[in-house]
């Protein structure tokens, strides 16, 4: 069991990437300069980025979802809707920096568009990733980043290569962190790049429009380090 857990923190801070991905200075770093957790996660993808950017700018709760398999969307995400398996007219939008991407109910926990050129990275921040009452209980703070990083291959393909950075305080929820969301993070970045590989590969056609939530708002929603 124990070394079925290791396993699964290195997994989770490397699974798909490559020695050099895990090296390389990516867009965004430098927003957590000293981060307490790092995870690197990529796909090959044969697909151009034109074809696979759209999929990423229609991400968030209640919008396109977030790509990872039914069975996580169920268990994990139950009140969210399902992945969409197609682009949504109504969903993909052109971002731009200090756009939000809803991660829960209105005013819970969402993303700052902090870094963005279409095909190429988008890099996403917060500061909201924390459990409900908890930053006034406990002075729980967190910020973090996630990052999309599209890089061309000969032939056509795509190489996504997607890297999480974040610190915690105090030392007690950093700790939650490492050992919970490292091991997590595995199963959502695998199940992800997989079904977004699956669904730009598949050139998927258009889809029902959704009705758009409300984007959340109020105290929070400017990213802090």
């Amino acid at each position: 069991m124990v070394g079925g857990y290791a396993a699964l923190q290195v997994l989770g801070r490397r699974s798909g990437s490559t020695p050099g991905e895990r090296r390389a200075r990516l867009p965004g770093d430098e927003l957590v300069r000293t981060p307490q957790m790092v995870t690197d996660h990529a796909v090959t993808i044969d697909a151009p980025a034109e074809r696979i950017w759209p999929w990423l700018t229609q991400m968030g709760w209640h919008l396109g979802g977030y790509y990872t398999p039914a069975w996580v969307d169920r268990l994990v995400f139950p009140d969210n809707w399902p992945s969409l398996d197609r682009l949504d007219p109504g969903l993909v939008r052109d971002l731009r920096v200090g756009d939000t991407i809803p991660d829960g109910p209105p005013d819970t926990a969402w993303y700052v568009v902090a870094q963005v050129e279409p095909a190429h990275h988008l890099v996403l921040r917060s500061t909201t990733h924390v459990p409900p009452g908890w930053d006034q209980r406990f002075g729980a703070r967190i910020t973090w980043t996630w990052c999309f990083v599209l890089t061309d291959l000969p032939g056509g393909g795509t190489r996504l290569h997607v890297r999480i950075r974040g610190r915690m305080s105090p030392w007690w929820f950093t700790a939650v962190y490492l050992l919970a969301i490292v091991p997590a993070d595995h199963v959502m970045a695998t199940g992800m790049l997989r079904g977004l590989k699956r669904r730009a590969e598949s050139r998927g056609g258009g889809q029902v429009p959704r009705p758009v939530r409300p984007r959340p708002s109020g105290p929070g929603t400017e990213a802090h380090t």
